[in-house]
């Protein structure tokens, strides 16, 4: 594949860098804050040991055996985590069955603007290879970071603005290779620090050929099928980098990073199309801790984004661009503990500021252009007393989204409109410690959501669902209640947790079918409309390891379990693109500097469906990997193997969209081969 880029290479971003640090061109280091890598950052800014909510992080050696070359492969798995996999490229991570705009992709705690949200066939503008670490919120989580974070929050973490002084270089470089898509990767960052000043500079590429398969009958374009054993239009190719430096003190920092990140890949819903995606960012942020009065830290980050996508047909025409740029403001207080009812009271308070120009202009846009303005207040307390831990916390915010309507042309949108929204939400969280080994935890929250742009002002074919779909400029606010309740057990490297979960909305915006049909080049094509509707969606999730020996060499048996459902309460049926329930049985072996593991996925047959989408079959697949521990010329490394699918079986994700999904099966057999240094 020949990708075709008829965007210019722009270096704002790196003009800005050097001009807020003349000498961030030196060597910078890797290695994070204390708290970042043994306490968890997504949503307990009081940095507690524990913390209700559930959640998953992956770092170190996990996350770079796990890694993917998509966040939703590399989180694909966890216990509630799934990916909206539209072929290997644009592969968003889903939680709970929920994605979109209720899921909050972040970067360092903000929020990057991007397309991801508005089409499948959008890729979420961030390697994998260049994050240290990915922290997951399973739950809402709108408390701390608003209505789009109803699901979940996946937060993907690096050290591009260092918090903690170093001393001397250091740094980490991985090479990989291989895989069904016969990927090509590198990545490498370096650090120095001296004197109270750390810099930092990483960057990475990756390219991949068209994604191989079993073989499958792939459906032709007016009827039929070819038995195909590739994803056809799903090669890629990317790289990106970043400069960053701090002042590092003992009671803060204060640094600012510039990155970018460009992307090539095939669309595989249209053989002849592919994505040319650009996004640069700015970052600044800082904290300072230990004041010593009534107000005890102060931390802030204000994030510029500048997303720009261009889809091209055929010899590299511009159909389409998709442009989204505006910055994210968080401002953040934590003030001193205070004695409550014999035990310790702790709390912040803050505010966040979101600002976003949208546009899509071209053959293919379905959305006018578009302006959202969000600023909200939160606070979060959190009191202690003994083994029982509990958090309570509200937010109350403004959003106004506005549309230009056919102001830039088109004749589909009607005139120039707005509206507002006050979205408000709380949160009661607990947690108790029953003896030394057993803990208890809950977590009870009302959301609210004001709709998206496209949730209101959408009107034209897209595309990339086969379908025309229409915004509702009269849709009300979603709102709900959610319940998770877990139980977990610890001795040693012997572990139990399982929990349930439960969400009630009253209003819950859906992209639903109408029964209308309307004219396309293709033919005609059905009329999906955003509609508010009462919705019910719970689940269970379980998750344990057992170490049968620890002598010299260990063997660990672990498993997990997730399974949900999801009922639309108006009409009775299930809501769509659900994940199955899966079972995962993994076997670790370990001795010295050797690690190895077998595992088998299962997912069942997904067949509680809505009467427009078809089933889904079970699948299992054997996935192995192995590692090896070594050290060259002073610098630890790690030399893995992955094969996936061992039985090259042929398979489909649920949670991909109806007209999709016969298009990309889930990948074929694939051997990766890998090599990360640390020095």
């Amino acid at each position: 594949m020949t990708f075709v880029s008829s965007r210019p290479h722009r270096l704002r971003a790196t003009a800005a860098a050097l001009a807020l640090s003349p000498g961030l061109l030196l060597a910078q280091a890797t290695t994070p804050a204390p708290s970042s890598t043994s306490v968890m950052i997504t949503g307990n800014p009081l940095r507690s040991a524990n913390i209700a909510a559930p959640s998953n992080v992956l770092s170190g050696n996990d996350l770079v055996l796990r890694r993917g070359s998509t966040l939703g492969e590399t989180l694909d798995g966890l216990p509630g985590l799934s990916s909206s996999y539209f072929g290997p490229n644009a592969n968003r991570p889903m939680i709970r069955g929920q994605d979109g705009d209720r899921i909050r992709v972040l970067s360092n705690s903000g929020v990057p603007l991007d397309a991801s949200a508005l089409s499948y066939d959008h890729a979420v503008p961030i390697d994998p290879l260049v994050i240290e670490r990915i922290e997951v919120l399973r739950g809402p989580a709108a408390l701390l970071y608003g209505g789009s974070a109803v699901g979940g929050v996946v937060n993907a973490i690096d050290n591009r603005i260092p918090k903690a002084a170093i001393e001397g270089v250091s740094g980490s470089a991985e090479l990989r290779y291989g895989g069904p898509a016969t990927e090509r990767g590198a990545a490498a960052l370096v650090e120095s620090g001296g004197k109270g000043f750390v810099v930092h500079a990483d960057g990475s590429w990756r390219q991949t050929d068209d994604m191989k398969v079993p073989w499958y009958s792939r459906p032709l374009e007016g009827g039929g099928s070819e038995r195909v054993d590739t994803i056809l239009n799903s090669a890629s190719k990317s790289y990106g980098g970043a400069l960053g430096g701090s002042m590092v003190w003992d009671q803060g920092y204060l640094g600012a990073s510039v990155d970018t990140y460009r992307s090539d890949y095939g669309v595989v819903a249209e053989p002849d199309v592919t994505i040319d995606m650009v996004l640069d960012k700015l970052t600044l942020a800082g904290e300072v801790r230990d004041l010593g009065g009534a107000i005890s830290a102060v931390s802030g980050q204000w994030l510029f984004s500048d997303y720009e996508h261009q889809e091209l047909e055929g010899g590299g025409e511009v159909a389409t661009t998709f442009k989204n740029r505006g910055s994210d403001l968080r401002l953040q207080a934590e003030h001193a503990q205070l004695a409550l009812g014999g035990g310790s009271l702790g709390g912040v308070f803050g505010l966040q500021a979101e600002d976003a120009e949208f546009s899509a202009l071209g053959e293919e846009a379905f959305v006018p252009s578009t302006s959202t303005r969000q600023f909200a207040v939160f606070a979060l307390e959190e009191w202690t007393l003994g083994d029982v831990k509990l958090s309570f916390g509200a937010r109350v915010g403004h959003a106004r989204v506005a549309s230009d309507g056919d102001a830039a042309g088109q004749a589909q949108f009607g005139p120039a409109q707005s509206r507002s929204f006050t979205p408000f939400s709380a949160a009661l969280g607990g947690i108790h410690k029953l003896a030394p080994s057993w803990q208890v935890s809950g977590n009870l929250a009302y959301t609210e959501r004001a709709p998206t742009f496209y949730e209101l002002y959408a009107n034209g074919l897209h595309v990339a669902t086969g379908a025309y779909e229409e915004g509702n400029p009269d849709i009300n606010i979603e709102k709900g209640t959610s319940l998770d309740v877990a139980i977990g057990w610890k001795d040693g490297a012997n572990r139990f947790k399982v929990g349930a979960f439960g969400s009630d909305f009253s209003n819950y915006i859906a992209l639903l079918g109408t029964g209308q049909e309307v004219d396309a080049d293709e033919g005609p094509v059905p009329v999906y409309q955003f509609s508010g509707v009462p919705a019910r969606l719970y689940g269970l999730e379980l998750e344990g390891s057992w170490r049968p020996l620890d002598k010299g060499q260990t063997l660990d048996l672990d498993g997990k379990l997730d399974l949900m459902r999801a009922t639309n309460e108006a009409s009775g049926q299930p809501l769509p693109r659900i994940a199955p329930t899966r079972v995962t049985l993994g076997l670790n072996w370990s001795l010295g500097d050797w690690t190895a593991r077998a595992e088998a996925v299962y997912a069942a047959a997904q067949d509680r469906v809505p009467t427009d989408n078809p089933a889904t079959p079970a699948y299992t697949l054997v996935n192995l990997a192995a590692s090896w521990a070594l050290r060259v010329r002073g610098a630890d490394g790690l030399l893995f193997l992955r094969l996936n699918n061992v039985g090259n079986e042929l398979a489909y994700n649920a949670t991909t969209i109806a007209t999709v999904r016969p298009l990309a099966p889930l990948p074929g057999r694939g051997l990766m081969v890998g090599l990360r240094l640390n020095f």
